[in-house]
């Protein structure tokens, strides 16, 4: 039905006559005075009046009704505007055809409803969904070119990657699906369901298959490195890849390092492309990051100088140039948060090794906080994460801290994530924070780190700060590292520094000189700055920040309860051993021993009935006084702690040593004769003298030597 517009009649618009203002409706010849005019005006209002409130007393309100037809009676509306109305088709026949305002689609829902209505109640509920799929399907084939290609491919896939198809019916399942996308690799290699099978057919095909496949993506790879599905087939490319075809490949992504590493999906193919490269590759890749000239001149970045410093002043740059360079690079990285790779951290030292103090302390700011956690488990990125921890404020440091909570325990067990928790634990002397977010989370998997080779060394630490035994020389120097523009001194502080390094010279020739420094304690180091604070950050004594963290904080006494519930599988083990040594031995400068003498003595003792257990051949767990990590700890116990060489000749050894003469026991029971205490030895004099003279005990003729002397 078509709608036409109808304006409404004169007589229809025209107002009432009670409605006409009355003086139009007085013929104009007559002339009126003004007194009888006045009259005859409040006349007729006060008619109308009376006569609205007689209307509103007699009429009811009318509901409004509302039909599906709508109907226009014509004395509803008084209104001149234009009325739709509908026209009748048979009036209208002869008539020419109106013009329609609307365009009427022929499917449309809203003039198709009542047909569209019962064709879905005649739909069951599974032929609905069927009719959805197809129309599902449908779209899908004009949005895809590759649609049905995709699907071929996808059912090859699910038989090529099964785990129990032979070798052979593999193969031809993998010719099969390469000759299909024979060609169209590049283009289909962004789809989420052929990348998969491209990664399967990359895996197993053979090398010539695989060169073919190499040959034709080559020209793309830039391309597809940004793609979300297609940079995983990079990286497996990557992976299997010749020296050759690497090579090649690292060359193409020349001038485009630093785009790719701002962006989320193609930074992961610069890194990939960085951890396969050779010494060589990684300096080409990491000088375009560095410098302008270095970028266009592929001759400069060949250089064999790895350290920037170095390449800067052998190529004479302008550091002002490299700096401005560098920050372009660095600052929409970090803005964009993508500092999970290792190439990523190698260009942050490098500039701060040469950033001036206003840029330095505002990456470190930038750096401080959760953003930090996803960098530690990197040596780059632990050196950086020091180097925030030892440089930044009290509340960057505050920030580091918080950011650190609920991932401790799994940075305690990284190898390089573990060293920020000593730097932390070394320089933060808010002891509070740390006992509440680190000390915590520690106790709470107190076993589990104590015989971790990474989680030790943060007990190791506070048990004996800095020693050599535990920390390797890199590892001692990463906590001495510092930004050199921020660690800058004035010349009041240099004095200063002078004076305390010959007070600190003056008193370890005093300790050299005194005859009562034991084995133990003349061998911590074997230079006077390992005995030395290393850390700068810290204002507080190293020696009460120890004390507060591990006394104070509960840390102690949980680590000595953990030793004596474990003893045997710390005693056996090549990382807990270290820790259960010493505890035994009450910490460095016998930190445990006023508070915790107790639980000490009771932890000896549980040492000794380990060894006193009876020597039994039948019996599958080896003893404690042969097995090799448990007899040269125990041996470092005698030699070292008399009151554990005591504890152990009264409970296992007295009357026996003929019974360990032998093995690796042999080690423990020469520790006696070879004890700097006099006392230890006289105890156990009378016992072993027999043993050494019939050649049953073996002592080494130097500390026979000494000992007789």
């Amino acid at each position: 039905m078509g709608w036409t517009i109808k304006h409404d009649s004169p007589a229809q618009s025209a107002p009432s006559a009670r409605t006409q203002n009355p003086q139009k409706t007085l013929p104009h010849s007559t002339p009126i005075a003004p007194k009888e005019e006045k009259k005859k005006k409040q006349k007729q209002l006060g008619a109308k009046a009376s006569m609205a409130a007689k209307n509103q007393q007699t009429q009811k309100p009318k509901k409004r009704k509302q039909s599906s037809s709508a109907k226009v009676e014509p004395d509803s509306s008084k209104s001149k505007k234009p009325k739709l109305i509908a026209s009748d088709p048979s009036k209208n026949a002869s008539n020419k055809p109106s013009k329609k305002p609307f365009k009427e689609h022929p499917n449309h829902s809203k003039f198709k409803k009542s047909e569209s209505g019962n064709v879905n109640k005649e739909l069951s509920k599974r032929e609905r969904r069927l009719q959805a799929k197809e129309l599902a399907e449908a779209r899908k084939k004009k949005r895809k070119p590759y649609y049905n290609l995709e699907q071929e491919l996808a059912s090859l896939w699910e038989k090529m990657r099964r785990r129990n198809i032979a070798k052979e019916d593999r193969s031809k399942l993998i010719t099969e699906a390469l000759q299909k996308m024979k060609g169209k690799i590049p283009e289909i290699a962004g789809s989420h369901v052929s990348s998969r099978v491209l990664q399967t057919c990359v895996k197993y095909c053979s090398q010539t298959e695989r060169d073919a496949v190499f040959a034709e993506l080559r020209p793309h790879l830039l391309t597809l490195a940004s793609n979300t599905y297609a940079v995983h087939l990079v990286k497996k490319m990557l992976d299997t890849a010749s020296k050759t075809q690497l090579s090649g490949v690292i060359s193409s992504l020349r001038g485009h390092v630093a785009s790719l590493l701002r962006h989320m999906v193609g930074s992961v193919v610069i890194e990939h492309a960085y951890q396969l490269a050779n010494a060589t590759q990684k300096q080409e890749l990491l000088m375009e990051l560095y410098s302008t000239e270095l970028q266009l001149f592929r001759g400069l970045a060949s250089i064999k100088e790895s350290r920037l410093i170095d390449v800067i002043s052998k190529l004479d740059l302008q550091k002002s140039s490299v700096l401005r360079h560098m920050s372009s690079v660095i600052q929409p990285i970090l803005e964009k948060g993508i500092v999970d790779h290792s190439m990523v951290h190698k260009v942050l030292i490098e500039y701060l090794s040469i950033a001036d103090k206003t840029s330095a302390a505002d990456i470190i700011q930038q750096l401080s906080g959760p953003l930090l956690v996803r960098m530690i488990h990197t040596r780059d990125g632990s050196k950086i994460g020091m180097l925030c921890v030892k440089h930044g404020s009290a509340k960057e440091r505050k920030k580091i801290i918080k950011g650190m909570k609920g991932h401790i325990s799994k940075i305690a067990h990284d190898q390089c994530g573990c060293m920020v928790l000593i730097c932390i634990l070394s320089m933060v002397d808010d002891t509070k924070l740390v006992t509440k977010v680190v000390i915590r989370e520690l106790q709470a998997t107190l076993k589990e780190i104590v015989l971790d080779k990474s989680g030790r060394r943060l007990l190791l630490q506070l048990l004996h700060p800095n020693c050599s035994r535990y920390l390797n020389p890199d590892d001692l120097a990463s906590l001495n590292l510092s930004v050199p523009s921020l660690s800058a001194k004035s010349e009041s502080e240099v004095n200063s520094d002078e004076k305390n390094s010959r007070d600190e010279e003056s008193s370890d020739e005093a300790a050299r000189s005194d005859p009562d420094v034991t084995a133990t304690e003349s061998g911590k180091s074997g230079t006077p700055a390992e005995n030395l604070y290393l850390a700068e950050g810290g204002k507080k004594d190293p020696s009460l920040r120890r004390r507060e963290l591990l006394v104070d904080g509960g840390l102690a006494e949980n680590l000595v309860d953990v030793c004596i519930e474990n003893a045997r599988d710390m005693l056996t083990s090549n990382f807990g051993k270290d820790v259960i040594f010493e505890v035994a031995m009450g910490g460095s400068d016998g930190i445990l021993q006023p508070s915790l003498d107790e639980k000490l003595n009771n932890l000896h003792e549980a040492i000794a009935e380990l060894s006193a257990k009876p020597k039994s051949e039948e019996s599958e767990e080896e003893h404690v006084l042969e097995n090799f990590h448990s007899s040269r700890t125990i041996r470092k116990l005698v030699l070292d702690c008399p009151a554990f060489a005591s504890t152990l000749w009264k409970k296992s050894l007295e009357g026996k040593c003929n019974l360990w003469a032998q093995g690796h026991s042999s080690k423990v029971v020469c520790a006696y004769w070879e004890s700097s205490d006099s006392e230890v030895r006289k105890m156990a004099k009378e016992e072993l003298q027999p043993l050494i003279d019939g050649g049953i005990l073996k002592i080494p003729e130097t500390k026979q030597l000494a000992n007789e002397g």
